[in-house]
């Protein structure tokens, strides 16, 4: 990332109420440019142009910081490349983190990433969430992401079994999220999830509404 790009994440980050620190910046750039050179050579992600890849994937990961805690343990589900998981380890570091992802050559990229970032406490499991066996422990997570994983019907069945109590379910919606809880209000039930925080929000130079939903659990 260059100056202008930096100075651009660290302004709009601020009207999201999160301030970036140096040391973000920096492992930021870093994760931006391996991301770039790896996708030359295979599909980790939908996009390519640069300005977007910031917008539409890194400040969009962010938007949900400052509504998690310092420390605990986190699970990004279907992690692909690291949206939103790496951002959100970078702003929390002593969060115990662990991505899930099924495709192995992302899996190599997100740990070639977490080796070039000297992240600690942050590890990948190679399967998916939806398949018992993969390693995660159930209950055993204060926080879980999801991100362009799936219809929100199966985010929920396949993610609310490894919440903690009063753990946090983080879905990354579109700006039709009201009416999408509201078809599944029987899903949140049977599963233990009550609806915490709604954040509606639009990207920089983006015109469509998104939504930002967190879901606590229940007993």
């Amino acid at each position: 990332m260059n100056g202008d790009e930096l100075s651009l994440l660290r302004e709009k980050a601020l009207d999201f109420g999160l301030k970036l620190s140096s040391r973000h910046l920096k492992l930021f750039s870093i994760y931006l440019d391996e991301l770039i050179e790896w996708n030359r050579r295979m599909n980790l992600t939908g996009l390519s142009d640069r300005g977007r890849i910031i917008v539409e994937l890194l400040m969009d990961s962010l938007i949900p910081v400052p509504l998690i805690p310092e420390k605990g343990m986190m699970l990004d589900a279907g992690s692909g490349a690291g949206f939103p998981g790496i951002p959100l380890k970078i702003c929390r570091p002593h969060q115990k983190t662990v991505l899930i992802e099924a495709n192995s050559k992302k899996v190599s990229f997100l740990k070639q990433v977490i080796r070039l970032l000297k992240l600690d406490d942050i590890r990948v499991v190679e399967g998916r969430i939806e398949v018992q066996g993969n390693g995660l422990v159930e209950g055993g997570y204060h926080l879980v992401t999801a991100r362009a994983m799936a219809p929100l019907d199966k985010t929920i069945l396949w993610c609310s079994p490894f919440l903690s109590h009063d753990g946090m379910l983080i879905c990354y919606l579109g700006g039709n999220a009201g009416e999408n809880i509201e078809r599944h209000r029987k899903i949140m039930k049977d599963c233990s999830l009550l609806v915490h925080k709604s954040i509606s929000y639009s990207l920089p130079g983006k015109r469509a509404n998104r939504t930002l939903v967190i879901f606590k659990k229940k007993a």
